[in-house]
């Protein structure tokens, strides 16, 4: 036993000298204690044929299961099993073909055992959206680096701005203080592009944060000081597409890990051709083959080696960063049995997870198609807990543009909940009134206030798990069809910004009054089970007056009041017996004001009621 002991020592110091051997390994480290043993180990030499070397494993607790050679004869990909109960430490590879040796050190860490790492996120949450290009520059450093295609300009609407991860660590103050309790970052890994590689959508390495936003080390500091002042952390991950540049194009292991085509063709978009029960096959496989542009090539799921190379590196991410919940890009559009074992591993191992999907249509049946426990003609079950709420948002944007009538205005707002029996779990839906993709919200409500506030009330106080983009609370305006405006910076953010919308004094009046009115409503929300988990009860809207609760079984009771009208309302409340039950009074959540008789309730012109019933 001391003479293996020593053996493998000496393996070790051999080899942590020869690490550099290889071009690239990936994932470069993993974990012993996962549920599931294996690993896969993507070992790749940019001058070597490894096909005609032979590894080796010198270790008691891993064993070398398998050995997968590829197309390309620069590649080797080792599936590791790893033991029940095997020890963190070096696992000594040694591969040789008979005149030469190549040798490495495989790393397995201990598994984290904080608590207060990877929680999931829920309904009691906040998701706040962040762009990080966009929002604060912390390092000028890094604005330019040496073998990136593009540095900062920020004179240039597609251009690189500079916000990094230090511009968000050295705001997270600002963030928590306005009462949010997730960060969901647009992708920080590297986008080394030629061009528009600030939104992050085309990544060139899966395992490597872009260097202009910092380091891995870095980003893991950010979530865990997040985490030590309550602030989680949602990673927006893309499985569908990478970038043109990525360093896989430039040498691929096999030719289809990409689909490939004679010439360039494009996806068709059509989301709804994969639940269609009388799609035509060509128009399914033009949906999910097709690139999404011509600088992100479409990635091949079924290849088994890539499927593994993807969900593992989803995984890597969850343990090595402690991230508390993955936002899915594009998540109709890469092959659907993939994503459903994709969805269920991850979960398999981290059972308080929560991963939301992007399913960008405005029709309900489309969306719930997606998510776990669906109803699905053909049995599809995707694994997936949650969806983005795009025909919520859809409902807030228009109806509350136009008046009020039988199926417009606010009865758009009831119509869209009386469809939630669509949804195997609506209140994991992430619901929001705007994001990266549309136009700001402030601008779809043509700069009115109190619309503006009316669909924020909304939005906290239903069913779901909200998300505010970065700059609604200051206001921050811009319409989709010049896009770059809906990702404009943080007034701010960067040291010759001559205003700073971070303090109080830096903001204009109505945007101190929008901050101030989220802020409240959001600090209210924090310790209201009633509304993260309570059950809603809706009246048809009457006059474009849209009347709802939550209550719940500690005899708690939200009622809220929407005024869609240019008048003042006086509402008798006789109709809402069933649920009033004799209360006689009500505090206005936002305001402290007590209503000692609740028989008739008045609100102002589109004005928003928040009432706690005793």
């Amino acid at each position: 036993m001391r003479i293996l002991s020593l053996l493998v020592l000496f393996f070790i110091t051999v080899f942590s000298q020869a690490q550099n051997q290889f071009t690239r390994v990936e994932p470069a480290f993993w974990w012993v204690g996962f549920n599931n043993v294996e690993v896969e180990v993507l070992f790749y030499h940019k001058e070597l044929n490894l096909s005609s070397y032979q590894p080796k494993i010198q270790s008691e607790s891993v064993m070398l299961k398998r050995v997968t050679r590829t197309e390309n004869p620069r590649y080797v990909f080792l599936t590791l099993a790893i033991a029940h109960g095997a020890k963190p430490g070096m696992v000594p590879i040694l591969f040789t073909d008979g005149k030469k040796s190549l040798s490495y050190a495989y790393e397995l860490r201990a598994r984290s055992k904080d608590k207060n790492r990877i929680q999931g996120f829920n309904s009691s949450d906040v998701l706040y959206l962040i762009m990080p290009d966009r929002f604060a520059n912390g390092d000028t450093k890094n604005d330019s680096l040496s073998g990136f295609y593009q540095g900062v300009h920020r004179d240039q609407p597609f251009g690189r701005h500079g916000g990094d991860i230090k511009g968000i660590s050295d705001h997270l103050d600002f963030i928590k203080d306005l009462g949010v309790t997730a960060i969901w970052l647009n992708p920080i890994l590297e986008n080394n592009q030629k061009r528009e590689s600030y939104h992050g959508y085309a990544i060139t390495d899966l395992y490597k944060v872009d260097q202009r936003f910092g380091s891995n080390e870095e980003y893991l500091a950010l979530i865990n000081k997040g985490h030590s002042m309550g602030l989680k952390m949602i990673q927006d991950m893309v499985i569908n597409h990478i970038g043109i540049e990525h360093w896989l194009m430039r040498d691929l292991p096999e030719r289809d890990w990409i689909h490939q085509f004679p010439k360039f063709t494009r996806s068709n978009y059509r989301s709804e051709a994969v639940s269609d029960p009388y799609s035509a096959a060509s128009d399914v496989k033009l949906m999910s083959d097709g690139w999404f542009d011509n600088t992100m090539p479409d990635v091949n799921q079924t290849n088994s080696l890539f499927a593994k190379y993807l969900i593992q590196n989803s995984i890597w991410w969850i343990e090595y960063a402690g991230i508390d919940g993955i936002r899915m890009d594009t998540y109709p559009y890469p092959d659907k049995m993939f994503m459903a074992n994709w969805a269920q591993q991850i979960m398999n191992e981290y059972p308080a997870f929560n991963i939301v999907g992007e399913v960008l249509v405005n029709l309900k049946p489309m969306v719930s198609y997606w998510q776990q426990g669906a109803n699905n003609k053909d049995s599809y079950q995707s694994n997936l807990p949650s969806v983005i709420d795009f025909p919520l948002t859809n409902a807030i944007n228009v109806g509350l543009s136009e008046n009020g009538s039988w199926d417009g205005g606010l009865s758009r707002l009831y119509t869209v909940l009386t469809q939630d029996f669509i949804y195997p779990n609506p209140n994991n839906n992430v619901t929001f009134v705007d994001n990266h993709d549309m136009s700001r919200y402030y601008h779809n409500m043509g700069r009115d206030l109190n619309k503006f506030k009316m669909g924020l009330v909304f939005l906290l106080t239903t069913r779901g798990i909200p998300q505010l983009y970065y700059g609604t609370e200051l206001l921050m305006d811009g319409d989709y069809s010049i896009h770059p405006t809906v990702r404009r910076d943080v007034p701010g953010g960067w040291k010759e910004d001559n205003v700073n919308s971070f303090i109080p004094s830096g903001r204009t009046k109505d945007q101190n009054e929008a901050y101030d009115f989220i802020k409240k409503l959001l600090d209210w929300r924090k310790t209201k089970s009633v509304i993260h988990v309570g059950k809603l009860t809706h009246f048809i809207p009457n006059d474009n007056v849209y009347v709802y609760f939550r209550t719940n079984k500690q005899n708690e009771t939200v009622m809220v009041v929407l005024n869609g009208n240019n008048k003042s309302m006086n509402i008798d409340t006789a109709r809402f017996d069933e649920i009033l039950k004799g209360k006689s009074k009500a505090k206005n959540a936002l305001t402290g004001e007590v209503i000692t008789n609740i028989n008739t309730i008045s609100i102002a012109p589109w004005g928003s009621l928040v009432l706690e019933l005793d």
